[in-house]
């Protein structure tokens, strides 16, 4: 008679949960090391002064894209309100701006405001367009990918299938009355019919 050890029922750890710290932590001695090369060869002010412009950087960079983000939605809000009032059919959503790849850009504005020179660095490239508009095609192909290699029954599964059977995504609370069914009241320990559709 043999016993073996009974598996362990705990979900195994994604690699990017085992790794994602010691990438962190990485990257924060790195940015360390730099700082203090840098302020060994150019001083402690200039190293100050390239901070502080990057945080006021990140912050402008991230008020203008957070403002661009609000103009898009209300004018999204005012189109549909349009349509919703002559009773039209709203049209498609247009995709004005997003060459412009907003979210990147705000991506950009908050690594310049991360104190670091890696993350300075990685905040300007973000601030060239040709830059958001690469990484913004392969965020979207990803995104198919990851919906279309979706089992059944995940999140995105269920999403479809409440937009389909209820696209605005209001929930009606209700009773449902048969008329076939015979009226009067019913005893206590009668079953309730089952609900047809």
């Amino acid at each position: 008679m043999t016993t073996g050890a009974t598996p362990s029922l705990a979900p195994k750890r994604s690699r990017a949960r085992t790794f994602l710290p010691l990438a962190v932590a990485a990257w924060l001695v790195l940015e360390i090391w730099l700082l203090t090369v840098v302020a060994d060869a150019a001083g402690g002010l200039t190293v100050f002064a390239l901070l502080v412009g990057g945080i006021v950087l990140g912050a402008a960079v991230v008020k203008r894209a957070g403002r661009r983000a609000f103009r898009n939605l209300t004018s999204t809000f005012q189109q549909a309100q349009a349509a919703a009032q002559s009773g039209t059919m709203p049209a498609a959503p247009e995709r004005t701006g997003a060459e412009d790849r907003n979210g990147f850009l705000m991506l950009g504005g908050l690594l310049l405001m991360i104190p670091g020179l890696v993350s300075d660095v990685l905040g300007l490239l973000l601030m060239i367009p040709p830059v958001r508009s690469l990484l913004g095609r392969y965020a979207d192909r990803a995104a198919e990918r990851r919906m279309a290699a979706a089992p059944p029954g995940s999140l995105q599964d269920a999403f479809q299938q409440a937009r389909i059977h209820r696209p605005d995504g209001k929930v009606v609370q209700g009773e449902v009355i048969r008329e076939d069914a015979a009226q009067g009241p019913r005893r206590a320990d009668e079953p309730r019919p089952p609900l047809t559709p």
